[in-house]
């Protein structure tokens, strides 16, 4: 079934190993330079609702092209659009030219309606799932991730490497246990998947139920106490208008996200004078 979603469903397409395998390796090595963060779900600016604590995320990630931070509330339109995403480093060359495939892809194979104006893959969220290694040395599976929606307008692809996937669209009746499986797929190692449309973008929720444990190798990436067990690649589109560089954000945006920028400038000369154009 699963080679045949790209012509029994429109504006669904999956593509069991598309990623070679020397893109594989490239990117891989390319992953190996980067520094992923944890971030908190709240922050001073931004409090917990009354019901809910301040959390960390359930996993590491790094942002390229721009980086939506969590205590920002991400880029959630119509209403949310504002001082949402900050920008972040550009794709690397391997990156940039997966990205320009997928983007004829797309344009090939969607309906035109579906393709909003000015529409390109110019943000991508790189999560890292895997078991977190608490300090008593337990095991806490974070490889799973809850229904939601993607808010940013047209398509979004996915690539996915290391362990597969089970991933489902669904219809939301208020808890997880409670929604209806529309349609899942098993998204494997070096897969594209890419979806849109007013069916599987607008109207179903999306999310990952399981992730096999296959005796896959870490990945040797510069992330502590976890194991990364499955890394994937989300492509979007937000329109340029909305992105800001750090040093023009609110000035309660920028406390609340300085100890993330701090972080990623040890590692990154892109974020480093990002920050040293606060002082202009």
């Amino acid at each position: 079934m699963q080679k045949r979603l790209q012509s029994q469903y429109q504006n669904l397409i999956y593509q069991p190993s598309s990623i070679s395998r020397q893109q594989k390796t490239q990117i891989l090595n390319y992953l190996s330079t980067l520094h992923p963060i944890w971030e908190m779900r709240y922050s001073k600016n931004n409090p917990p609702p009354a019901d809910q604590q301040q959390r960390r995320l359930l996993r590491p990630v790094y942002w390229l092209g721009n980086w939506q931070f969590a205590c920002l509330n991400y880029y959630h339109p119509p209403k949310g659009i504002y001082h949402r995403c900050v920008s972040a480093e550009p794709y690397p060359e391997v990156l940039r030219t997966l990205v320009d495939s997928i983007e004829r892809l797309i344009k090939e194979k969607f309906d035109p309606k579906d393709i909003p104006r000015g529409w390109k893959l110019n943000t991508c969220l790189i999560n890292f799932y895997g078991d977190q290694i608490t300090p008593e040395g337990r095991r806490v599976d974070c490889a799973r991730v809850g229904e939601h929606k993607d808010f940013e307008p047209g398509p979004v692809a996915s690539v996915s490497f290391g362990d597969r996937a089970l991933f489902q669209f669904v219809e939301s009746r208020g808890t997880q246990s409670q929604s209806h499986v529309v349609l899942q797929q098993w998204l494997e190692d070096s897969s594209l998947q890419v979806f849109g449309g007013e069916k599987f973008k607008k109207k179903l929720f999306h999310r990952v139920q399981r992730v096999e444990k296959k005796g896959t190798p870490n990945f040797a990436l510069n992330v502590s106490d976890f194991e990364t067990r499955r890394i994937n690649f989300t492509f979007r589109y937000v329109p340029d208008e909305h992105i800001l560089p750090f040093y023009k954000l609110p000035t309660d945006n920028q406390e609340d996200t300085l100890e993330y920028m701090e972080k990623l400038a040890l590692h990154s000369d892109f974020f480093k004078k990002h920050l040293q154009l606060l002082k202009f």
